[in-house]
């Protein structure tokens, strides 16, 4: 499966990051988020949502746990559900609030502390780590299924030089 590492020098690399990453999308794919609190997932998330095309505001789902996008992913409206479940109390919410009905082939899910939904969440076809370091982030991204190689084969992103 394939790998990549990159640090971050600023926010506009982690902008830039976001913005590389939404052109390499595909629906289904399934992406877990991990770090510490202001690591910067949200960030990532919003310039990734900014750049495949949503003109509104993007909100941290801390206290709503998931908020739907619909963007458009090589010229067709496909949605992104960004989850935050941080302040997940069960994994049992996870499942009364119907969360698993995204999960699907036409829905990208992208996930910050998957670890709070237990084994609940399908496999992540991708791993994003990142890391505060400096003034800067060092990310790490994994792919872990076929789908996710894929992704990452079609991520062009040159980190701030």
């Amino acid at each position: 499966m394939r790998h990549f590492e990159a640090e971050l020098k600023d926010e506009a690399g982690t902008l830039a990051l976001g913005a590389a990453l939404s052109r390499a999308l595909a629906p289904g794919l399934t992406i877990y988020l991990h770090g510490d609190l202001g690591a910067g997932k949200t960030a990532l998330t919003r310039a990734l949502l900014h750049a495949a095309g949503h003109p509104g505001h993007v909100k941290s789902p801390t206290y709503t746990l998931a908020e739907p996008y619909t963007v458009q992913l090589s010229g067709q409206p496909v949605e992104v559900v960004h989850f935050d479940l941080y302040r997940m109390a069960s994994e049992e919410e996870f499942l009364d609030a119907g969360f698993r009905e995204y999960f699907n082939h036409r829905t990208v899910c992208i996930i910050e502390w998957p670890e709070k939904a237990g084994d609940l969440l399908p496999p992540p076809d991708i791993n994003v780590f990142l890391t505060v370091h400096g003034e800067g982030r060092k990310v790490e991204l994994q792919a872990l299924s076929q789908q996710g190689s894929l992704c990452l084969e079609r991520l062009h992103f040159a980190p701030n030089l």
